[in-house]
């Protein structure tokens, strides 16, 4: 068995399983002649399917991260080939995020993998005493009410 992060050390056993998790996704597409392609990038690539081309800003909204995390997906989507930046008609200091006819391309194999993978999470929920995602969005809700760093100052104070 590998080695196991201290339960203690929870920002080391997210990452952990997040390195788990996306390690074997990507390596799944590597089989499948996608080595460029990231899970990552499946959550920009459902928006701009279901949305059509957006902002940085507003497709950071849209799948629930930073605005500077887009920014870095999209930058490593295009280096890839799979999206552009082009100057929104409507406002020429924004730029719009768009999917490439390669990236379309790809679109049957990249929804069968996240298909694949969904089912893949809802068997490992059956293993798990909460389903995954729920307990982790409910951190996430918990942290946006009061942040980390303020239980933190907190538990100094007590401590």
């Amino acid at each position: 068995m590998r080695n196991q992060p201290d339960p203690a050390a929870v920002g080391t056993l997210l990452r952990h399983v997040l390195e788990l998790l996306d390690g074997d996704v990507a390596a799944v597409y590597e089989e499948q002649g996608m080595a460029e392609y990231r899970p990552r990038f499946s959550p920009v690539v459902r928006a701009l399917v279901a949305q059509g081309p957006l902002s940085v800003r507003d497709l950071a909204e849209a799948i629930g991260v930073t605005h500077s995390a887009a920014s870095q997906t999209a930058a490593q989507m295009a280096r890839a080939g799979l999206v552009t930046h082009t100057p929104d008609p409507l406002d020429a200091r924004r730029r719009l995020v768009a999917l490439t006819a390669q990236a379309r391309s790809l679109l049957p194999r990249i929804v069968a993998e996240w298909e694949a993978s969904a089912a893949a999470m809802a068997e490992l929920d059956t293993e798990l005493s909460m389903p995954l995602g729920e307990l982790l969005a409910e951190v996430a809700q918990a942290v946006g009410r009061r942040p980390f760093r303020e239980r933190v100052a907190a538990a100094r104070r007590n401590a």
